[in-house]
């Protein structure tokens, strides 16, 4: 159903206010250097040497010297552990529906390098890839969602005897990640079944996933299921659909995202850089403790649009069944909104118990907050402690660089004068 949303007008207070680079820890993005790759097409990666089986039920190491083709869904069962070497190539099939799956109760264990990062992507030849070619990785855990269901079934047509993931078992260690590159991934079977490019089914607290990069995905980049799991170092470049989706009560910590969008990529269902959901309505909730909650400091949520394209754009967040999500010393550029809410939240109480927006900077051509109950609110008092551009800007008129090809730079390139919510 349509949303009946309703423009909220800015009470603004045009007082300058001097903003200091070192407000927004590291405005270079330094931490994205050495492993990353932002033109992942033109990459000419070795001819695969070995094809992987479907099922592995030990436990079982890729080695760094071999690169290998992965054709089909593979399943890591049996409570094995996948042990994948850095600098490991995984070639991915294209012609068939192809997908890892870590099925619950196995692990992964992938930890590449700054310098010999673990690359999945696409079997085709450079310039040739796109995405969709193949489908993910899916890893299931045993942690807790925000389900009636103690246990649900992995999204995709997976074999069902491999497909239940959730549980009561917070602290498991599910996988370990770091250093991972997942490129020309996610493909959307239909409104109810999706495959992202790296998709966390109610991961375990002591579960490691930092560095990850997903490029071109056809779906979302990241998507959480519940579980508990804090992330840093992320990166999503040009999805088709959301960068970062948390659903079934997810609760955790973000630190340093990176999302970087298109304004003419994007899915007809409507694309975020952030789409939290509190809890699935078809099945309701535990309890309101329950509800996903998620806590982000230092984000860069980037559209790359300018004055000839930003009316493609929508929200950079959207906000849905009473998630909450906190997000500080952030910068959110290019989109048409800072945030919008559906109808669970039915007043200002309700977005300000759930939302929040602090020490950051925004440049949105539209009103920065849309939410769906009609009556006025001060959104001034929810947006206050932040900055914004008087006037919309251009991606290459805000920042220092953002279109380089090899390693794009999202500083300020004014960051003296902006205007403050007082």
């Amino acid at each position: 159903m349509k949303l009946n949303i309703i423009p909220i007008v800015l009470c603004c207070c045009f007082s300058i206010f001097s903003f200091s680079q070192t407000e927004i820890s590291d405005p270079q993005l330094k931490w994205t250097k050495g492993w990353t790759c932002f033109d992942p097409n033109l990459q000419d990666y070795p001819e695969p040497e070995e094809i992987l089986p479907n099922l592995i039920e030990t436990n079982s190491r890729l080695r760094s010297d071999v690169v290998y083709l992965m054709s089909g869904n593979v399943y890591v069962t049996n409570n094995a552990t996948l042990t994948i070497e850095e600098g490991t190539i995984i070639r991915c099939d294209a012609k068939n529906s192809t997908s890892l799956v870590i099925t619950k109760g196995a692990k992964l264990v992938a930890n590449g390098s700054k310098t010999s990062p673990i690359v999945f992507t696409s079997n085709n030849v450079p310039k040739s890839r796109k995405p969709g070619d193949w489908g993910g990785i899916v890893i299931a855990g045993s942690g807790k969602i925000n389900s009636p269901s103690v246990s649900k079934v992995l999204e995709g047509n997976f074999l069902p005897q491999y497909a239940s993931y959730g549980g009561d078992n917070e602290d498991e260690l599910t996988t370990e990640m770091s250093f991972v590159r997942i490129e020309f991934a996610g493909k959307k079977i239909n409104q109810s079944k999706e495959l992202n490019g790296l998709s966390l089914y109610a991961l375990g607290k002591k579960s490691i996933v930092n560095n990850i990069m997903v490029s071109y995905s056809a779906d979302d980049s990241f998507e959480c299921f519940g579980g508990s799991v804090d992330m840093h170092n992320l990166i999503s470049y040009k999805a088709k659909d959301d960068d970062f989706d948390f659903t079934l009560g997810y609760k955790a910590e973000l630190h340093n995202i990176l999302a970087v969008r298109h304004p003419y990529i994007s899915d007809v269902s409507g694309s975020y850089a952030i789409e939290t959901d509190g809890y699935d309505k078809k099945e309701g909730y535990i309890n309101p403790s329950s509800l996903s909650h998620v806590k982000i400091k230092n984000a860069s949520l980037i559209n790359l649009s300018d004055q000839k394209n930003y009316k493609h754009t929508v929200a950079a967040i959207s906000s849905k069944n009473l998630a909450r999500l906190e997000i500080t010393e952030s910068k959110i550029s290019g989109f048409a909104n800072v945030v919008m809410f559906d109808k669970s939240y039915q007043s200002y109480h309700d977005i300000e118990k759930c939302f929040l927006l602090e020490n950051s900077i925004f440049n949105v051509h539209n009103t920065p907050v849309l939410i769906s109950f009609e009556f006025k609110i001060r959104t001034d008092q929810l947006l206050k402690y932040n900055m914004y551009t008087n006037n919309f800007k251009s991606v290459k008129d805000l920042f220092t660089d953002p279109l380089d090809k090899k390693h794009p730079k999202f500083s300020l390139k004014d960051p003296e004068s902006y205007t403050v919510m007082q």
